[in-house]
């Protein structure tokens, strides 16, 4: 089966390192995989998420402070 991006350079995180770089609960981490938020790679019975795409979903959601 052929992979649609590669994984050159790109490291897989944990949920719980995941959890821990946007200061959520492993919960939140599993609700956005479930969710379809946050894509994810399934490895056995465990989850890897690109680093790359944690960084997508950041930078999906970030807002813009105008003047208060």
């Amino acid at each position: 089966m052929a992979r649609k991006t590669p994984y050159v350079g790109d490291r897989l995180l944990t949920v719980m390192e995941v959890a821990a770089l946007m200061r959520v609960s492993n919960m939140t981490v599993y609700r956005l995989i479930k969710s379809g938020n946050l894509a994810a790679i399934r490895v056995g019975k465990n989850y890897r998420i690109r680093e790359s795409d944690v960084d997508n979903y950041l930078s999906d959601r970030a807002v813009r402070v105008t003047n208060i």
